[in-house]
C-alpha cells in the first residue's frame, strides 16, 4: 500500500462510518415525516407547504457551523425534504417541456428530484394542466434579467384562477451546440426566442451566417439539432446532456449575469415567514396623475416595490395592467392597509400571490 493509501484509508473508514450513521437519521426522518403524512392525511392538509419548507433550511443555515456554503445545504435538504414528501404523495409537476429545458431544472431546483415531471407544449399547457388537476404544480418563466417580462405567462397570470405559491431564480448559461461540436453543414440555429436574444451579439459576431429560428423551448432545439446536422441549438446543460449534443461554443449569452424567475403556480396560499413578495396586477382609468395616485399608498405605508411592469390591457383603448411585486406577506399589517387602499381606488385589482422570497 502507497503512502497516500495508508493516510487515506483512515480518513474513508471514518467517512464509511460517518454515512451509515446519517442514513440511520435520514430513516429516522423518513419515518417521522411520514407520521407528520399521517396526521396531515385526517385533517387534509396539503403535502406540500413551500413556506415550512423554506423554514426548514432557513433554520439549518442559520445554525451552520460550516465548512457547508449555505447553498449547499439548501440543496441537500432540498433533496431530503423531497424524497420525504414523496413517502407522502408525489407530487406531480407541470413546466414547459419537452425534457432538457430551463424549465424542468428549475421545477428540480425547487421541488427536488422525487416528483413526477409533467413536460407541456406551451406555457398555456402548463396553467391548464394545472387548472384540470393533471398537476399539483406548475412552474412557469416570468421574467429575464437581459430581455424583461415573459408576456405570455403575465397575459396567463392574468386571466387563471391560479396562484403564485414560489419563486426560483436560475442563473442561465447558453450554449451554441450541434451533434459534432462544430458547424460544418449547419445551416440554422434554433432556440427559443428569449435565447435568440438573449445571445444575440455573440451570434452576429461569431455566427452571422446561420439563419436563426425561434422554436416552443431551447430543449425542443437541442431536440431538433440532435435530429439534423444542419441545425445549431442554443441551450443549457441539462439539453446537452439529455440529447447528447457537443458544444461549438460555451456560454455564449451577452449577459455574464443572465438569469431567469420562474414562478410556481397552483392552489396553494402560502403562510407569512417573514421573507415574503407579495405580487399585484392593477389597473387605473386614464386620467392624468392616476398611476401616481395607484402607488402611493405603498409610499403611505412603507411598503417596498421590488418590481413594476406595465401590458397592454387587450381591449383596444391605449389601457394597460400593472404587475407589481411588493415586499412582504398579504397579512402583514402594513401590507394589508396598503392593499385595502389600492383595492379603492384601482379599476381593476387581482392578487396573484404571496409567497416566499428567492434566496438568489
Amino acid at each position: 500500500m502507497s503512502n497516500e493509501e495508508q493516510r487515506l484509508a483512515p480518513l474513508r473508514e471514518k467517512i464509511d462510518s460517518l454515512d451509515a450513521q446519517i442514513l440511520e437519521l435520514l430513516t429516522q426522518r423518513a419515518q417521522a415525516a411520514q407520521e407528520v403524512g399521517h396526521v396531515k392525511g385526517g385533517f387534509s392538509s396539503p403535502v406540500f407547504r413551500p413556506e415550512r419548507e423554506r423554514q426548514v433550511v432557513s433554520r439549518l443555515q442559520s445554525i451552520n457551523p460550516g465548512p457547508l456554503l449555505p447553498d449547499g445545504i439548501a440543496a441537500i435538504w432540498r433533496e431530503v425534504m423531497s424524497a420525504c414528501r414523496a413517502l407522502e404523495a408525489r407530487q406531480t409537476i407541470a413546466y414547459l417541456g419537452p425534457a432538457g429545458t430551463f424549465s424542468e431544472q428549475a421545477a428540480q431546483t425547487y421541488f427536488g428530484h422525487s416528483i413526477v415531471g409533467l413536460p407541456c407544449v406551451s406555457l398555456d399547457e402548463v396553467f391548464k394542466a394545472v387548472e384540470k388537476g393533471a398537476a399539483q404544480f406548475g412552474v412557469v418563466p416570468v421574467e429575464n434579467s437581459s430581455e424583461g417580462a415573459v408576456s405570455r405567462t403575465l397575459d396567463l397570470l392574468l386571466d387563471s384562477p391560479m396562484q403564485i405559491s414560489g419563486e426560483i431564480v436560475l442563473p442561465i448559461c447558453h450554449h451554441l451546440l450541434t451533434k459534432s461540436g462544430n458547424l460544418d453543414g449547419v445551416t440554422t440555429v434554433c432556440a427559443h426566442a428569449q435565447a435568440l436574444a438573449q445571445c444575440q451579439q455573440w451570434l452576429s459576431q461569431h455566427a452571422p451566417q446561420l439563419k436563426r429560428q425561434a422554436v416552443s423551448s431551447n430543449a425542443e432545439a437541442a431536440r431538433l439539432a440532435a435530429a439534423d446536422p444542419a441545425i445549431a441549438a442554443i441551450a443549457g446543460d441539462p439539453a446537452q446532456i439529455t440529447y447528447e449534443l457537443q458544444a461549438v461554443a460555451s456560454r455564449i449569452q451577452d449577459d455574464a449575469h443572465n438569469r431567469t424567475r420562474f414562478v410556481v403556480i397552483g392552489n396553494y396560499a402560502c403562510q407569512a415567514t417573514g421573507h415574503d413578495q407579495t405580487s399585484l396586477v392593477l389597473s387605473v382609468d386614464n386620467q392624468p396623475g392616476a398611476v401616481h395616485s395607484l402607488l402611493a399608498p405603498l409610499a403611505k405605508h412603507g411598503v417596498s416595490m421590488n418590481r413594476f411592469e406595465s401590458r397592454p390591457a387587450r381591449k383596444g383603448t391605449w389601457e394597460y395592467h400593472f404587475y407589481i411585486d411588493i415586499a412582504g406577506h398579504a397579512d402583514d399589517e402594513k401590507v394589508a392597509k396598503a392593499m385595502d387602499e389600492l383595492k379603492s381606488i384601482a379599476a381593476f385589482y387581482k392578487k396573484l400571490g404571496s409567497y416566499p422570497r428567492s434566496a438568489a
